[in-house]
Formats: structure tokens, C-alpha cells, sequence
């Protein structure tokens, strides 16, 4: 693992593990770790003094990227490349197809997106929606210790781990619906992901209605309305809280429609 004091700032210690074992190692407990994929977004925030991280855990030598198949099983790794999905199924091929432009997605990381905090300005983490409809679990690890769990469960405490790579069971069928407006310049104001499960059970979820992608629970047994009993829709650059509340259920309903269709 080689270590530098150079480039992000005179303090920062720059980490660079070769191996999955060193990137948890280095990482530790995640005490002033700032964890870089593909940079597009922690790097501006370095950049612009957003963060000041006094050591920087740089994962491309890592590892970490691949997508590998065990049957129905599919296994993403953290530093796969966002424009590597987009040849996928639905909902996460059209997901990942909707993640800013091409170079953005080539550098991006499937890991840096999973785990982007909240926006200042604009909703991050497109791919959580799409993930979470899919039922994906995270595995992850902190002070040395790795484990397995839900999305849905390692979404609140993201920041707190390294995430290492996403599974799910390939869906029987999937949708995706976006919000897309001009203004928006390629950030997703609003998103819905569909899946329908070999055994026939719906899952939606919505990325932009809240501080991370959303499981729409009260809207998978048919009724778009109740999407919003799921959500706190908010203001920012992109739209306000009164116009993702409207189109919400809208968006709900395209998915829905595209899951029956399929059937």
C-alpha cells in the first residue's frame, strides 16, 4: 500500500491499498477517511474546501470493480465503473443510462454513487432507487470486520462504511422512470425503479424524494397515490417539494404500467 502527503492538501495522507484487505485495513473505523472511487463527486467537494479530510483512501488499485454471475445471482463491485451497468436489465441498465453523461458515468464509481451523501444543491445516488426496488444487499466493512445486509439497511449508515460490492437476484422483470427537464442539466430531479421478483412480488423505490433512495412500500400493492405516504419531498436547485409531490405518482404509475405490460 503506498502512502503519500501530496495532492489533495499539504496535511492529507494519500492511501492507496492494492487489495481488498488493504483498503479495510486502511480504512478502519472510517475516523476523517474520506473514500475516493472515481472522484466526480468527492473531489470538488475537496476541491472547494466542502471536505477537509486529513487522510484519503483511494481505491482504483484496489480491486474492487467487476460484475460476475452465479446463476441468478449478480455481484457489482465497488469500483465498477457506473457506465458499466448501462447495457444492463431493467430498472438498473436505464438507471445507470440516466447518470449524468458518459464521462461522468465512465469515472464514477457504482460505489461513490451508492454511498454519495446528500446534495447541496441536487439529489445524489441515482443508483440507490434502482438497487433497492432489485432487493440488493451491500456488503461492507468497518474496523476489520466485514458484513452483509440489506441496502435498505446500510443506506442510513453509509458514510460509516466501505462499501465493497452490491448483490441482487436478477428480477423477472424491471421499469425505470425519470424526471427529465432541461434545467435539471443531467442531475435526476426525481426517479422511480420497478421490480417484479420471480415469485411475483413488486418492489418500487424512488431516488430524489428524500435524503437517500426510498422504498415505496405503500405504493407496491398498486395504488400510486400512496407513494407519497413513503416520502418527504423537499426543495432545492432542481424542483420543489410541491412539484416532485405532483409527479411522484405519476412516475409511479409509468413503472407499474411497465411491470404489468411485462407480465
Amino acid at each position: 500500500m503506498a502512502v503519500a502527503s501530496m495532492g489533495v492538501d499539504a496535511a492529507t495522507e494519500i492511501l492507496m491499498p492494492s487489495s481488498e484487505d488493504e483498503a479495510i485495513a486502511a480504512f478502519g473505523d472510517g475516523t476523517d477517511v474520506v473514500v475516493v472511487g472515481g472522484g466526480t463527486i468527492v473531489l470538488p467537494d475537496i476541491t472547494y474546501r466542502r471536505l477537509r479530510p486529513s487522510r484519503a483512501l483511494m481505491l482504483g488499485r484496489a480491486g474492487l470493480s467487476g460484475i460476475t454471475k452465479d446463476g441468478s445471482r449478480v455481484t457489482i463491485g465497488a469500483t465498477t465503473p457506473v457506465q458499466d451497468l448501462t447495457g444492463m436489465t431493467a430498472p438498473l441498465g436505464p438507471c445507470a443510462a440516466n447518470v449524468a453523461d458518459m464521462e461522468i458515468r465512465s469515472q464514477g464509481t457504482v460505489g461513490g454513487n451508492v454511498c454519495a451523501g446528500e446534495g447541496q444543491e441536487a439529489p445524489r445516488g441515482d443508483l440507490q432507487g434502482a438497487l433497492l426496488a432489485l432487493g440488493a444487499t451491500a456488503r461492507s466493512a468497518t474496523d476489520g470486520e466485514v458484513s452483509e445486509e440489506p441496502l435498505e439497511d446500510f443506506l442510513p449508515k453509509r458514510a460509516d462504511r466501505l462499501l465493497l460490492s452490491v448483490s441482487f437476484d436478477e428480477p423477472a422483470a424491471g421499469a425505470f422512470a425519470g424526471l427529465d427537464r432541461p434545467h435539471t442539466h443531467d442531475y435526476t430531479a426525481l426517479a422511480v425503479s420497478g421490480a417484479r421478483g420471480a415469485d411475483g412480488t413488486i418492489r418500487l423505490a424512488a431516488t430524489g424524494a428524500g435524503t437517500h433512495g426510498q422504498r415505496l412500500h405503500s405504493a407496491e400493492g398498486g395504488d400510486p397515490d400512496a407513494a407519497l405516504d413513503d416520502v418527504t419531498p423537499h426543495d432545492d436547485a432542481l424542483a420543489s417539494a410541491w412539484y416532485r409531490a405532483k409527479v411522484l405518482p405519476v412516475l409511479v404509475r409509468r413503472v407499474l404500467s411497465e411491470l404489468e405490460e411485462s407480465s
